[in-house]
């Protein structure tokens, strides 16, 4: 009994020892499943993360091409940089509303045409001869005026040479006597004040290069020079201008409002910057090596404290401690409308749009008038706190800057001689541009200062409403 029981006992305890060992060997198969596949996961993972990064990148680049392109009437690109075709497109495309005003002058425009001279410098009876249906001598038969007219031309251009012969006398007292200039070393032939004015008229403000300058001036005026004797002609109304360079830093100096830009000038195979700072009837160019708020911080001092600054958003100009500033918005509404032609089902880039046009339309129409700003600033903290993180990174990334100058976005209301841009700026810069589109670059420093002084005066004397070559001129005569 006790045999068989154990018997029994031994088979069991076998049995559970073989289903033991097959468990054993169906755990470790299940284990080495188990490590097999956490291997493949784990590689199917880093193959997700390359894939998700690729993905990132190659949207990234394919962006480029789905985002509207930025040309000069969405971003800061200037038209120079676009091709021929966009820039004739943006050009003719304005970030205004339509008026719906007709084309042309509109009711009760004062018309500017031309008017006849009353005293002309010859005058010339013309009449018939003979009759022009029969053939009948006219001449003994007294005209009657019918009506008047006048050509404008110009004369036959040729240089006057004047010849200046040089006496001396010698008093009995033994001393000789020249009242005159002395002798001239080399050449004994210069040229007069109005050609030097002319060339560098056409040199810096019609940005006429020197060898079609020089080839010009022989056309055109008879008159035979090199293309280093206009050099020497722009040097020259260079040195004698810094007395009134001088006097248009401190004009500034003084003024309540200042709008300030800067631009990129290459200058003897290096990128300088040329700055620009402008009222409505002072304008100042001058290079720097950098565009850092150290320029102005030098060239202004303590000046800068004293006037109020419109800019375009550029960092260094908010680290100077100006007694203002005011944002320029037509640089906003650039951006704003590239936001609206990157997502047209938005609405948020229509609405801060609508808002800074509707705060210039105020201005327009009540030039004079101080406008509050708080209920203006107050309708853009609403639209700021708009959660924009369901749109493209560029929709936040704008929100952010307007968050940062909101204070200076709508100060133009309270001050009528703040503008709402630094436009003019732009337009007063845009020359070097020009200088640069047709010559390329710089040679040497002295070239570009000269540039630069003759520039502001000319400019200067424009918006007086001024003979910009007359400025030229009178600079030379000191």
């Amino acid at each position: 009994m006790f045999f068989c029981t154990f018997t029994l006992m031994k088979e069991i305890v076998t049995d559970i020892s073989a289903m033991l060992k097959s468990l054993t060997s169906q755990v470790q198969s299940m284990q080495e499943t188990i490590d097999a596949q956490h291997t493949e996961v784990a590689s199917l993972n880093r193959n997700i993360n390359r894939l998700t990064n690729e993905n990132r990148i190659l949207r990234n680049r394919l962006s480029k091409y789905e985002s509207p392109d930025k040309n000069s009437n969405n971003s800061s690109t200037p038209p120079s940089k676009e091709s021929m075709e966009d820039e004739v497109v943006h050009r003719t495309k304005s970030l205004r509303t339509p008026s719906g005003l007709k084309p042309g002058g509109q009711p009760g425009h004062e018309a500017r045409g031309k008017e006849m001279v009353e005293h002309p410098d010859a005058i010339e009876e013309r009449m018939n001869e003979y009759c022009r249906n029969c053939g009948r001598d006219l001449s003994c038969v007294e005209g009657e005026l019918d009506y008047v007219s006048q050509v404008v031309d110009l004369p036959a251009v040729a240089p006057i040479t004047t010849e200046y012969r040089h006496y001396k006398k010698t008093c009995t007292c033994g001393c000789c006597n020249k009242g005159y200039a002395p002798r001239r070393r080399g050449s004994q032939i210069t040229f007069g004040r109005n050609i030097k004015a002319i060339v560098t008229y056409l040199n810096v403000v019609q940005c006429v290069p020197f060898e079609r300058l020089a080839s010009l001036m022989d056309e055109v005026f008879s008159v035979h020079m090199s293309q280093g004797t206009i050099a020497n002609f722009v040097q020259e109304t260079l040195r004698k201008s810094r007395p009134a360079i001088q006097l248009l830093e401190n004009l500034l100096k003084q003024s309540p409002v200042v709008v300030f830009d800067e631009s990129g000038c290459y200058n003897n195979k290096r990128l300088d910057w040329a700055w620009i700072a402008q009222t409505a009837y002072i304008t100042l160019c001058f290079r720097a090596t950098g565009r850092s708020s150290k320029v102005l911080e030098e060239r202004f001092g303590d000046a800068l404290q004293r006037m109020v600054a419109v800019t375009d958003r550029h960092s260094a100009y908010f680290v100077l401690d100006f007694l203002n500033h005011q944002v320029c918005l037509a640089h906003l509404l650039r951006e704003l409308e590239y936001l609206m032609e990157l997502d047209e089902s938005q609405r948020w880039s229509k609405d801060v749009t609508n808002l800074l046009r509707f705060a210039i339309h105020q201005r327009n129409v009540q030039p004079e008038e101080t406008v509050k700003k708080g209920s203006w600033t107050d309708r853009l903290d609403e639209l700021l706190k708009a959660n924009l993180l369901h749109l493209n990174d560029k929709f936040e990334r704008l929100r952010k800057g307007l968050v940062k100058c909101r204070d200076y976005i709508f100060n133009f209301l309270e001050n009528p001689m703040i503008p709402p841009d630094n436009n003019a700026s732009e337009r007063g810069i845009r020359k070097l541009k020009i200088k640069q589109k047709i010559s390329g670059t710089f040679r040497a420093d002295k070239g570009a200062d000269a540039f630069f002084a003759i520039h502001s005066i000319a400019d200067t004397a424009w918006k007086n409403k001024q003979s910009q070559l007359q400025a030229i001129s009178t600079i030379l005569s000191l």
